[in-house]
């Protein structure tokens, strides 16, 4: 049976600034915290984030270089980093998503599912905007994000992948639109910007996963330019052009990329990164009722 642990926490400078409800959910692989807004209320639809690790690392890893359960409170979503599963052989978490990345022990662990009961059991507790439910993951969470989005487009309103890539194989179309925003460093040496292999298992490019899901969501094939960001605090000025496919898309689907010149596979994220991916996700909502 799912737990759910409480703790009211309150922080004062003279006056209180700040009161949170900290939960853990536990699923089977731990417990895990749970980040509530103080501003929640049961009458109102929140937007639900999770964040997915890389492999190796762990939600809690994850969150701490990245930072949203930081800004939870400012935006006022529902906030929760899981773990992979450990493998066998040393214990790296990982995610399997595609035969690229990154089930290397080949236990065939099912994590779609395993992502899709960590959004019921958190709509069946609190009041999720089942417009606005999104996954964020880096690496070999990029590629489980994908793949949960993909199997699940009913469900997910749209994803952010860091240094990720969709799926190889030839597919038909999800069900339903998603939106995509692939984010990833020119001199990636982990996962190729151009695509490349992991244990001759090919996997896409940056911009041949956007122009994937482009396809997927039904818009025009060239994408057009956009305002350069700052989003790798190591490299100077605004670094990173954006390419977006947003004409013709079918309602509630787009793909978008953001390219870091010269960025790595763990860029060192400006002080706004995770506000543009927020802001950039709050613009992104499905289309269609709630449910």
């Amino acid at each position: 049976m799912t737990k759910f642990k409480i703790l009211f926490t309150c922080c004062f400078c003279f006056f209180v600034v700040n009161t949170s409800i900290a939960q853990s959910l536990d699923l089977g692989r731990g417990e895990l915290p749970l980040t509530i807004p103080s501003t929640y209320s049961e009458n109102t639809a929140t937007p639900l984030i999770i964040l997915l690790h890389g492999f190796g690392s762990s939600g809690a890893r994850q969150d701490a270089y990245m930072g949203f359960s930081r800004l939870a409170e400012r935006y006022g979503f529902i906030f929760i980093a899981p773990d992979g599963t450990p493998s066998s052989a040393n214990q790296s978490r990982f995610w399997n998503a595609t035969p690229a990345c990154c089930d290397f022990s080949n236990t065939n662990v099912d994590d779609v599912s395993y992502v899709l009961d960590i959004i019921n059991e958190i709509k069946s507790d609190y009041n999720v905007d089942s417009n606005r439910v999104y996954l964020i993951g880096h690496s070999n969470g990029g590629f489980m994000s994908y793949q949960a989005a993909y199997e699940h487009s009913d469900i997910i309103a749209a994803l952010v992948s860091l240094a990720g890539a969709s799926h190889i194989d030839e597919r038909d179309a999800p069900d339903n639109p998603v939106h995509v925003l692939q984010i990833h460093g020119s001199a990636d040496s982990t996962i190729s910007y151009e695509g490349g292999q992991n244990l001759n298992n090919p996997y896409p490019g940056a911009l041949e996963s956007v122009s994937q899901w482009a396809s997927y969501n039904g818009c025009v094939s060239e994408g057009a330019e956009r305002e350069i960001r700052d989003l790798d605090s190591g490299i100077p000025g605004h670094e990173s052009a954006v390419l977006l496919f947003a004409q013709s898309c079918r309602a509630g689907g787009s793909s978008e990329l953001w390219t870091i010149d010269g960025g790595s596979h763990i860029p060192a994220l400006s002080d706004t990164f995770s506000q543009q991916v927020v802001e950039w996700l709050y613009a992104h909502p499905k289309v269609t009722a709630n449910r």
